[in-house]
């Protein structure tokens, strides 16, 4: 036989030959829907399927015959976590697989900085590349609906639009770098409470007004490459296998054309798996604490069972098809992109950014005072109290699956006494404490040692000069922690009444605050200062002693609202239906048995706070510096609105100019306001610059349920400026 006519056998079979060079799927310079199509052509059914569910605890198969890589994935979204064994929930125990934990996402959305975040998910990937990873899990765009829901710390807060101009950046940080990421939970995942059966029920203006936008932002604007479905259900469907919300909302209308992963044991049927949008389906018949069923991979869902129905004739070639052609994309993308960066691991410059994070996020809250306490003079001599557990404990470790293994963490009591121990006495008494940070349940703590641990600190307060308080929450179970909710919106552990007794003995105190979520502060008006930290990662104490001694001015403002009372909340008053939810009678295994409905509708978080006119504690984009700054009146040129602002103060900060759009008469209810653009700027004393917000069309409009999308009523529109939601320096109104 000829060489010509080898090659156009070949070419007839589907194969290829030396002198035909690689195939399209190998070859790294063709695009990568060409790669696609090649390699599925070349695949047979098993191939394929196998494709559609793990092989492991954090990989699904490639094709080896065909020399296509697996896709490993690993949780993230503040940094890798530690290797674990192939097939079961235990650390593999590597010696180098410590990394940089970064800041929760909870203070990347208080530093309101879109650089920031891409810094971040630039710096982030390139540890996933180098530990050989391909899906990032993170990051996270659920909205904090409530103060309790154990997962926040791993979100971006309570308002969509901020929540979509933070992740975005993020993703497109480490997209570039060729690491995927798997944008969660998708959607409604508001409380971990009965997670794996609640059935969320909202109205249609709810979901999209508030709890879809920021996933649409990144689909669209980030290009997402992979998303994660959620536990929860959503019209009696579980969303990691919901037709209309995988098929049609987010493949559909947002041309989503990545892969669907879901999380790990959200899959519960075959077909509704099958037809409902899932593309790669992991962790199925695990209990996610302890041990795997006695059973293959081969028996999930979306494996052996899948691959009969479309033997049978039951499901269409087309559907796995397009699944594995989504799976296919990732790979290309990712495992098999010749672009994809080595990357590095606890390098220099990601200790700087996560530093510059976390001192960018921290929100200062309180400074009173004629002559505010803070900053501290770090050249003053004086005896320091440093009190509470936050001072000592590593906060990298708990909260489930984002826990990480890090080389090191600074803590504060060590920076503080770094800072300041030239010249005054530092004294610590650690005032309180929680237990160990175990999954799923707490451990029990001795009353006795409470009780012993706070009086040795009001006895040592006695002598100090100064006490800087270092507690709030912590990543044990029933804080901020997965798979549980925070049982009460008081700071755990006796802290309110330590914090109390403190002040009394000595007034000169600063608080400060570590944690995911707002929390009530009884005892504000006996303090100076508050400061809160959210998580801030391997250089916690690092950042958070140069903003107390003024190195960085603060510049955080909140993601959340701060309310004075638990009651303040939008969905309280509503009862259980509404939070946690209620029980429901004969349930079905694919309808689940709990139900939670969000009878607030659109009025979550600052929403309600502003409309309804209920004073919070502190309002969302709350945040002072150690300088001031002076708004000038804004002022409209068709749809862009300007204003100056100056630094009048004696030192350099940022300062968020906050844009909000109120329709001052509309058809139907609709919130007094709510944040559609925000910059913000660096500024030196006495500097000028100006800031600009331009209207767009969908900052001025509704979803409209009668017609089922969106509109904007001609009319009056105010344009507030605002250092907060609560802070509004000027308006002016536009026409539409």
């Amino acid at each position: 036989m000829t060489m010509k006519k080898l090659i156009a056998l070949c070419a007839l079979l589907g194969l290829t030959t030396m002198a035909q060079g690689q195939p399209t799927y190998l070859n790294p310079k063709a695009p990568v829907e060409e790669r696609v199509k090649d390699a599925l052509r070349r695949m047979t059914l098993h191939e394929k399927i196998q494709m559609l569910h793990a092989q492991s605890k954090f990989t699904s198969a490639g094709v080896p015959r065909l020399g296509i890589r697996q896709l490993n994935m690993d949780d993230g979204p503040h940094g890798v976590r530690a290797e674990l064994e192939w097939n079961s929930w235990s650390p593999a125990k590597w010696t180098n697989d410590s990394v940089v934990a970064f800041p929760s996402l909870t203070c990347l959305a208080a530093t309101w900085n879109r650089n920031l975040s891409r810094e971040y998910g630039n710096a982030v990937s390139e540890e996933f590349a180098f530990r050989g990873k391909d899906i990032m899990l993170g990051p996270g765009s659920t909205i904090a609906r409530t103060p309790l829901c154990g997962r926040n710390f791993e979100y971006t807060g309570e308002d969509p639009y901020l929540a979509g101009e933070i992740v975005t950046p993020y993703i497109q940080g480490a997209q570039q770098n060729g690491v995927a990421c798997c944008l969660k939970h998708f959607f409604l995942n508001n409380q971990e409470i009965e997670r794996f059966k609640v059935n969320v029920v909202a109205s249609e203006r709810t979901i999209n007004e508030i709890y879809l936008p920021a996933f649409k932002k990144a689909v669209q604007k980030g290009g997402l490459w992979t998303i994660m479905g959620s536990y929860n259900l959503w019209l009696n469907t579980h969303c990691c296998q919901h037709d209309s919300l995988l098929n049609g909302i987010l493949k559909r209308q947002w041309g989503f054309d990545g892969a669907v992963v879901s999380d790990w044991g959200g899959v519960n049927d075959t077909w509704q798996a099958a037809t409902g949008g899932c593309d790669i389906e992991m962790g199925s018949f695990t209990d996610g604490f302890t041990k795997d069923a006695d059973f293959g991979y081969n028996d999930y869902f979306m494996a052996d069972k899948m691959e009969k129905l479309v033997k049978e004739g039951k499901l269409p070639m087309a559907v796995v098809d397009d699944k594995a052609a989504r799976v296919l994309r990732t790979i290309f993308r990712t495992a098999m992109n010749p672009d994809k960066v080595i990357g590095k691991q606890c390098s220099e410059d990601h200790y700087d950014v996560c530093r510059r994070i976390g001192e960018e996020g921290i929100v200062l809250l309180k400074n009173a005072g004629r002559n505010p306490m803070l900053p501290l003079d770090t050249m003053t001599s004086r005896r320091i109290l440093v009190v509470g557990e936050n001072a000592t404990r590593s906060l990298t470790e708990g909260g489930g699956s984002s826990e990480l293994k890090t080389l090191f963490d600074i803590t504060p009591l060590d920076a503080i006494r770094k800072a300041f121990g030239n010249h005054s006495t530092i004294d610590y008494a650690q005032g309180y404490y929680s237990g160990r940070a175990m999954y799923g349940h707490q451990e029990k703590l001795d009353p006795a040692r409470q009780q012993s641990l706070m009086k040795e600190a009001i006895d040592k307060a006695g002598n100090a000069d100064l006490i800087i308080y270092i507690g709030g929450l912590n990543k044990n179970a029933m804080q901020d922690c997965e798979s549980n909710d925070r049982e009460s919106y008081d700071l755990s552990f006796g802290q309110n009444e330590l914090i109390s007794q403190l002040a009394a003995v000595q007034p000169q105190m600063v608080v400060v605050t570590f944690g995911g979520n707002a929390y009530a502060t009884p005892w504000i008006d006996k303090v100076q200062a508050l400061v809160h930290c959210w998580y801030l990662g391997s250089m916690s104490g690092t950042a958070l002693a140069n903003v107390l001694t003024g190195t960085v001015n603060p510049s955080g403002k909140l993601p959340v609202t701060f309310a004075r009372n638990y009651e303040d909340y939008p969905y309280v008053k509503y009862g259980a239906e509404a939070y946690p939810g209620v029980k429901l009678q004969n349930p079905s295994h694919l309808t689940g048995d709990f139900e939670v409905s969000y009878k607030e509708g659109i009025y979550v978080g600052y929403r309600h706070f502003d409309t309804r006119r209920v004073k919070p504690q502190f309002a969302f984009g709350h945040g002072l510096s150690y300088t001031t700054f002076a708004y000038g009146k804004p002022t409209i040129s068709g749809r862009t609105v300007s204003l100056t602002i100056t630094n009048t103060g004696s030192r350099a900060g940022k300062e968020t100019v906050q844009f909000y759009v109120g329709d001052m008469k509309a058809s139907i209810d609709r919130p007094a306001k709510e944040l559609k653009g925000f910059e913000k700027v660096e500024l030196q004393p006495g500097q000028t610059t100006t800031v600009s917000y331009t209207i767009a069309d969908e900052d001025l409009q509704f979803y409209n349920e009668s017609t089922h999308s969106w509109c904007a009523e001609p009319g009056r529109f105010r344009i507030y400026v605002g250092a907060s939601s609560a802070d509004i320096r000027g308006s002016v109104d536009f026409v539409l």
